[in-house]
């Protein structure tokens, strides 16, 4: 069966909470990602940016070499274990509205390993997870709220 695991995206970039979004949103343009991992002083796991949460007033308003990624993270983290479903994945993005799980292996002494970040249109990339009658409807709430 296909779990999460099977689904993300295995490449996970990451920055400290210090630097600022101008230097984040120049590496995920370069990257082509959609999301960073930002980690504390303490080099841990401490929030994520994803591009679409920025707010104006930091891009337009502010000098943005100026704001830190810790300012505009979405934290606490939403995580889902690397084993689990893609329907527990859907309803977690759902009941926490947010677009970009972090994976992490609970298999492993640190409880908060990252191995990857997950969002709606992975789900859509792999032929194991079709829009069939079972599937249309959760995928198509996922989707109308991704976009």
């Amino acid at each position: 069966p296909t779990n999460v695991q099977d689904l993300m995206r295995k490449t996970l970039y990451t920055m400290a909470d210090s630097t600022s979004i101008q230097e984040t949103a120049k590496i995920m343009r370069d990257k082509k990602v959609s999301s960073l991992l930002i980690l504390d002083s303490y080099d841990k796991p401490a929030g994520l940016v994803p591009n679409v949460t920025w707010p104006e007033k930091y891009v337009l308003g502010s000098a943005t070499n100026q704001v830190t990624n810790k300012e505009v993270m979405s934290s606490p983290l939403v995580t889902i274990d690397s084993k689990s479903s893609p329907s527990a994945a859907i309803d977690l993005m759902l009941r926490s509205s947010v677009r970009h799980l972090l994976v992490i292996d609970r298999e492993s002494r640190d409880e908060l390993r990252p191995i990857g970040i997950i969002t709606p249109l992975d789900f859509l990339r792999y032929g194991e997870y079709k829009r069939d009658e079972k599937n249309v409807d959760i995928l198509e709430m996922i989707l109308e709220y991704y976009i």
